[in-house]
Protein backbone atom coordinates (compact mmCIF):
# COMPACT_ATOMS: atom_id res chain seq x y z
CA UNK A 1 0.00 0.00 0.00
CA UNK A 2 1.35 3.45 -0.92
CA UNK A 3 1.94 5.93 1.87
CA UNK A 4 -0.71 8.64 2.11
CA UNK A 5 0.28 12.05 0.75
CA UNK A 6 -1.44 15.21 1.98
CA UNK A 7 -2.31 18.44 0.20
CA UNK A 8 -1.18 21.79 1.70
CA UNK A 9 -4.83 22.42 2.68
CA UNK A 10 -4.94 19.14 4.63
CA UNK A 11 -1.61 19.91 6.33
CA UNK A 12 -2.91 23.35 7.29
CA UNK A 13 -5.95 21.73 8.93
CA UNK A 14 -3.84 19.15 10.77
CA UNK A 15 -1.51 21.78 12.28
CA UNK A 16 -4.20 24.48 12.60
CA UNK A 17 -2.18 26.96 10.55
CA UNK A 18 -2.87 28.85 7.34
CA UNK A 19 -2.17 27.35 3.93
CA UNK A 20 0.20 30.28 3.32
CA UNK A 21 2.26 29.20 6.33
CA UNK A 22 2.46 25.66 4.94
CA UNK A 23 3.86 26.99 1.67
CA UNK A 24 6.35 29.13 3.59
CA UNK A 25 7.54 26.05 5.53
CA UNK A 26 7.99 24.20 2.23
CA UNK A 27 9.77 27.18 0.67
CA UNK A 28 12.22 27.39 3.59
CA UNK A 29 12.90 23.66 3.46
CA UNK A 30 11.45 23.00 6.92
CA UNK A 31 8.74 20.77 5.44
CA UNK A 32 9.67 18.46 2.56
CA UNK A 33 7.19 18.24 -0.33
CA UNK A 34 6.99 16.90 -3.86
CA UNK A 35 4.90 17.74 -6.89
CA UNK A 36 2.46 15.67 -8.89
CA UNK A 37 1.98 17.74 -12.02
CA UNK A 38 1.55 21.22 -10.56
CA UNK A 39 0.07 19.96 -7.28
CA UNK A 40 2.10 19.93 -4.06
CA UNK A 41 1.97 16.88 -1.77
CA UNK A 42 3.52 16.03 1.62
CA UNK A 43 4.04 12.43 2.73
CA UNK A 44 2.79 11.12 6.09
CA UNK A 45 6.32 10.25 7.26
CA UNK A 46 7.37 13.84 6.60
CA UNK A 47 4.50 15.15 8.72
CA UNK A 48 5.59 12.88 11.56
CA UNK A 49 9.19 14.09 11.23
CA UNK A 50 8.07 17.71 11.30
CA UNK A 51 5.82 17.12 14.32
CA UNK A 52 8.71 15.47 16.17
CA UNK A 53 11.00 18.43 15.45
CA UNK A 54 8.42 20.97 16.60
CA UNK A 55 7.22 19.33 19.80
CA UNK A 56 6.45 21.74 22.59
CA UNK A 57 8.99 21.96 25.43
CA UNK A 58 8.43 19.67 28.39
CA UNK A 59 6.00 20.91 31.03
CA UNK A 60 7.39 22.73 34.03
CA UNK A 61 8.20 20.72 37.09
CA UNK A 62 6.23 21.32 40.31
CA UNK A 63 9.14 23.27 41.79
CA UNK A 64 9.27 25.53 38.74
CA UNK A 65 5.51 26.11 38.91
CA UNK A 66 5.70 27.03 42.59
CA UNK A 67 8.57 29.47 42.18
CA UNK A 68 7.66 30.68 38.72
CA UNK A 69 11.33 30.45 37.77
CA UNK A 70 12.72 27.64 35.59
CA UNK A 71 15.66 25.85 37.14
CA UNK A 72 17.56 25.80 33.86
CA UNK A 73 16.30 28.37 31.32
CA UNK A 74 16.66 27.56 27.64
CA UNK A 75 17.85 30.33 25.33
CA UNK A 76 16.62 30.39 21.75
CA UNK A 77 19.36 30.38 19.11
CA UNK A 78 18.45 31.23 15.51
CA UNK A 79 20.18 29.25 12.76
CA UNK A 80 19.70 30.31 9.14
CA UNK A 81 21.12 29.26 5.80
CA UNK A 82 21.59 26.14 3.73
CA UNK A 83 19.75 22.93 4.48
CA UNK A 84 21.97 19.96 5.26
CA UNK A 85 21.43 16.63 7.01
CA UNK A 86 24.45 17.20 9.30
CA UNK A 87 23.14 20.64 10.26
CA UNK A 88 19.78 19.09 11.17
CA UNK A 89 21.55 16.45 13.25
CA UNK A 90 23.79 19.00 14.99
CA UNK A 91 20.85 21.25 15.87
CA UNK A 92 18.86 18.36 17.33
CA UNK A 93 21.77 16.85 19.30
CA UNK A 94 23.04 20.17 20.62
CA UNK A 95 19.57 21.33 21.67
CA UNK A 96 19.17 18.17 23.75
CA UNK A 97 22.69 18.11 25.19
CA UNK A 98 22.86 21.81 26.07
CA UNK A 99 19.22 22.55 26.91
CA UNK A 100 18.98 25.09 24.10
CA UNK A 101 16.13 25.96 21.79
CA UNK A 102 17.55 26.09 18.26
CA UNK A 103 15.29 27.55 15.60
CA UNK A 104 16.46 26.57 12.09
CA UNK A 105 15.40 28.45 8.98
CA UNK A 106 16.64 26.75 5.82
CA UNK A 107 16.47 29.54 3.25
CA UNK A 108 19.71 29.12 1.28
CA UNK A 109 23.32 30.10 1.97
CA UNK A 110 23.21 33.69 0.72
CA UNK A 111 20.00 34.70 2.47
CA UNK A 112 21.13 32.89 5.61
CA UNK A 113 24.37 34.88 5.66
CA UNK A 114 22.45 38.11 5.05
CA UNK A 115 20.17 37.32 7.99
CA UNK A 116 23.29 36.92 10.14
CA UNK A 117 24.63 40.23 8.81
CA UNK A 118 21.34 41.97 9.65
CA UNK A 119 21.37 40.52 13.18
CA UNK A 120 18.33 38.33 12.49
CA UNK A 121 20.14 35.08 13.28
CA UNK A 122 23.01 33.85 15.45
CA UNK A 123 24.49 31.16 13.18
CA UNK A 124 24.60 30.87 9.40
CA UNK A 125 25.13 27.56 7.57
CA UNK A 126 26.79 28.29 4.23
CA UNK A 127 28.64 26.87 1.22
CA UNK A 128 29.16 29.81 -1.13
CA UNK A 129 31.71 29.58 -3.94
CA UNK A 130 33.29 32.89 -4.97
CA UNK A 131 33.61 32.57 -8.77
CA UNK A 132 36.61 34.92 -8.95
CA UNK A 133 38.87 33.34 -6.31
CA UNK A 134 37.25 29.87 -6.43
CA UNK A 135 37.36 30.01 -2.62
CA UNK A 136 34.45 29.01 -0.41
CA UNK A 137 32.70 31.26 2.11
CA UNK A 138 35.49 33.53 3.37
CA UNK A 139 35.38 36.07 0.49
CA UNK A 140 31.72 36.77 1.32
CA UNK A 141 32.40 36.93 5.06
CA UNK A 142 35.30 39.36 4.62
CA UNK A 143 33.09 41.71 2.62
CA UNK A 144 30.17 41.70 5.02
CA UNK A 145 31.62 41.48 8.52
CA UNK A 146 34.17 44.15 9.37
CA UNK A 147 33.49 45.17 12.97
CA UNK A 148 31.38 42.24 14.17
CA UNK A 149 32.60 39.40 16.39
CA UNK A 150 32.65 36.44 13.99
CA UNK A 151 33.97 32.89 14.07
CA UNK A 152 33.82 30.43 11.14
CA UNK A 153 33.86 26.72 11.88
CA UNK A 154 34.24 23.88 9.38
CA UNK A 155 31.39 21.38 9.55
CA UNK A 156 32.31 19.13 6.64
CA UNK A 157 33.37 18.89 3.04
CA UNK A 158 30.61 17.57 0.78
CA UNK A 159 30.44 15.95 -2.62
CA UNK A 160 28.32 17.86 -5.14
CA UNK A 161 27.34 16.41 -8.50
CA UNK A 162 24.57 15.08 -10.71
CA UNK A 163 21.71 13.17 -9.08
CA UNK A 164 20.25 10.75 -11.62
CA UNK A 165 17.99 7.70 -11.71
CA UNK A 166 19.37 4.31 -10.69
CA UNK A 167 21.64 2.98 -13.42
CA UNK A 168 21.89 6.44 -15.05
CA UNK A 169 19.57 5.43 -17.93
CA UNK A 170 20.10 8.73 -19.78
CA UNK A 171 23.92 8.41 -19.61
CA UNK A 172 24.45 11.84 -18.10
CA UNK A 173 28.16 12.47 -17.60
CA UNK A 174 28.89 16.19 -17.80
CA UNK A 175 27.27 19.63 -18.00
CA UNK A 176 26.90 19.54 -21.78
CA UNK A 177 24.47 16.63 -21.38
CA UNK A 178 22.05 18.95 -19.58
CA UNK A 179 21.38 20.78 -22.86
CA UNK A 180 20.17 17.63 -24.64
CA UNK A 181 16.55 17.68 -25.80
CA UNK A 182 15.74 14.45 -23.95
CA UNK A 183 16.96 15.70 -20.55
CA UNK A 184 14.67 17.30 -17.96
CA UNK A 185 16.55 19.18 -15.25
CA UNK A 186 15.45 20.46 -11.84
CA UNK A 187 17.35 23.38 -10.29
CA UNK A 188 17.90 24.94 -6.87
CA UNK A 189 16.65 28.41 -5.99
CA UNK A 190 18.67 31.60 -6.51
CA UNK A 191 20.85 32.26 -3.47
CA UNK A 192 21.45 28.58 -2.73
CA UNK A 193 25.12 27.60 -2.50
CA UNK A 194 24.43 24.74 -4.90
CA UNK A 195 23.02 27.23 -7.42
CA UNK A 196 26.21 29.34 -7.07
CA UNK A 197 28.33 26.29 -7.84
CA UNK A 198 26.15 25.15 -10.76
CA UNK A 199 26.15 28.57 -12.41
CA UNK A 200 29.91 28.85 -11.98
CA UNK A 201 30.38 25.47 -13.67
CA UNK A 202 27.99 26.34 -16.51
CA UNK A 203 29.84 29.61 -17.11
CA UNK A 204 33.28 27.98 -17.12
CA UNK A 205 31.99 25.39 -19.60
CA UNK A 206 30.46 28.04 -21.85
CA UNK A 207 26.93 26.69 -21.46
CA UNK A 208 23.89 28.96 -21.88
CA UNK A 209 21.40 28.15 -19.07
CA UNK A 210 18.48 28.93 -21.39
CA UNK A 211 19.42 25.79 -23.34
CA UNK A 212 18.71 23.59 -20.30
CA UNK A 213 15.15 22.27 -20.08
CA UNK A 214 14.11 22.83 -16.46
CA UNK A 215 16.74 25.38 -15.46
CA UNK A 216 13.93 27.66 -14.25
CA UNK A 217 12.31 24.85 -12.20
CA UNK A 218 13.47 25.65 -8.66
CA UNK A 219 13.34 23.60 -5.46
CA UNK A 220 14.38 24.78 -2.00
CA UNK A 221 16.41 21.84 -0.73
CA UNK A 222 18.38 18.84 -1.94
CA UNK A 223 15.80 16.24 -1.00
CA UNK A 224 12.99 18.04 -2.82
CA UNK A 225 15.11 18.30 -5.97
CA UNK A 226 16.16 14.66 -5.73
CA UNK A 227 12.53 13.58 -5.30
CA UNK A 228 11.86 14.82 -8.84
CA UNK A 229 14.27 12.15 -10.05
CA UNK A 230 12.88 9.37 -7.86
CA UNK A 231 9.36 10.09 -9.12
CA UNK A 232 10.37 10.21 -12.78
CA UNK A 233 9.51 13.91 -13.10
CA UNK A 234 13.07 14.90 -14.07
CA UNK A 235 16.23 13.19 -15.32
CA UNK A 236 18.89 15.14 -13.46
CA UNK A 237 19.43 17.49 -10.55
CA UNK A 238 22.59 19.08 -9.19
CA UNK A 239 23.02 18.38 -5.50
CA UNK A 240 24.78 16.49 -2.72
CA UNK A 241 25.56 12.79 -2.64
CA UNK A 242 23.71 12.19 0.63
CA UNK A 243 20.41 13.31 -0.95
CA UNK A 244 20.88 10.76 -3.74
CA UNK A 245 21.68 8.06 -1.18
CA UNK A 246 18.58 8.86 0.88
CA UNK A 247 16.35 8.12 -2.12
CA UNK A 248 18.33 5.23 -3.62
CA UNK A 249 19.48 7.23 -6.64
CA UNK A 250 22.78 7.28 -8.49
CA UNK A 251 25.30 10.07 -8.09
CA UNK A 252 28.00 11.41 -10.42
CA UNK A 253 30.56 13.45 -8.41
CA UNK A 254 31.61 16.79 -9.86
CA UNK A 255 33.12 18.90 -7.07
CA UNK A 256 34.04 18.87 -3.40
CA UNK A 257 32.89 21.90 -1.43
CA UNK A 258 33.40 23.30 2.06
CA UNK A 259 30.35 23.63 4.30
CA UNK A 260 30.88 26.01 7.22
CA UNK A 261 28.99 27.41 10.19
CA UNK A 262 29.38 31.14 10.87
CA UNK A 263 28.83 32.28 14.46
CA UNK A 264 28.12 35.92 15.28
CA UNK A 265 28.69 36.74 18.96
CA UNK A 266 26.62 39.22 20.94
CA UNK A 267 26.44 39.92 24.66
CA UNK A 268 23.22 37.91 24.80
CA UNK A 269 24.30 34.79 22.89
CA UNK A 270 28.01 34.64 23.73
CA UNK A 271 27.82 31.85 26.32
CA UNK A 272 25.37 29.77 24.31
CA UNK A 273 27.46 30.01 21.14
CA UNK A 274 30.60 29.18 23.10
CA UNK A 275 28.87 26.05 24.42
CA UNK A 276 27.68 25.12 20.92
CA UNK A 277 31.17 25.43 19.47
CA UNK A 278 32.69 23.32 22.22
CA UNK A 279 29.98 20.72 21.73
CA UNK A 280 30.53 20.58 17.97
CA UNK A 281 34.26 20.07 18.59
CA UNK A 282 33.63 17.32 21.16
CA UNK A 283 34.27 13.63 20.70
CA UNK A 284 30.69 12.84 21.77
CA UNK A 285 29.25 14.78 18.83
CA UNK A 286 31.65 13.19 16.36
CA UNK A 287 30.75 9.77 17.73
CA UNK A 288 27.07 10.51 17.10
CA UNK A 289 27.63 10.91 13.36
CA UNK A 290 26.60 7.99 11.17
CA UNK A 291 25.56 7.52 7.53
CA UNK A 292 28.27 9.87 6.26
CA UNK A 293 28.24 8.92 2.57
CA UNK A 294 29.19 12.01 0.59
CA UNK A 295 30.72 13.80 3.60
CA UNK A 296 34.32 14.27 4.72
CA UNK A 297 34.42 15.25 8.42
CA UNK A 298 38.20 15.11 8.81
CA UNK A 299 38.19 18.87 9.50
CA UNK A 300 35.05 18.91 11.65
CA UNK A 301 35.38 21.73 14.19
CA UNK A 302 38.37 23.44 12.57
CA UNK A 303 38.32 27.23 12.89
CA UNK A 304 38.89 28.75 9.45
CA UNK A 305 38.44 32.39 10.44
CA UNK A 306 38.10 34.44 13.61
CA UNK A 307 37.88 38.23 13.91
CA UNK A 308 39.88 40.21 16.40
CA UNK A 309 36.63 41.22 18.07
CA UNK A 310 36.02 37.61 19.12
CA UNK A 311 37.15 37.62 22.72
CA UNK A 312 36.97 33.86 23.23
CA UNK A 313 39.95 31.85 22.08
CA UNK A 314 39.05 28.46 20.67
CA UNK A 315 41.39 25.69 19.62
CA UNK A 316 41.10 22.80 17.22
Amino acid sequence: MEEKAYTPDEVAQIFQISKHTVYELIKRGELQAFKIGNKMRIEHAELERYKENTKAPAKKSPSELSTGTPSSPALSIRLSGSHDFLVEHFAKQAASALNLQIQPSFIGSLEGLMMLYRGQSDIAAIHLLDPTSQEYNLPFIHQLFVYESILVLRLAARQQGFIVAKGNPKNIEDFSDLTRADIRFVNRQKGAGTRFLLDSKLSSNGIDPSKINGYSTEEWNHLSAASFISRGMADAAFGIQSAASHLGLDFIPIAKENFDLVFRFTAENKQSLTNLIQYLQSASFKDSLTDLEGYDISELGRITYQTNQTEETFTW
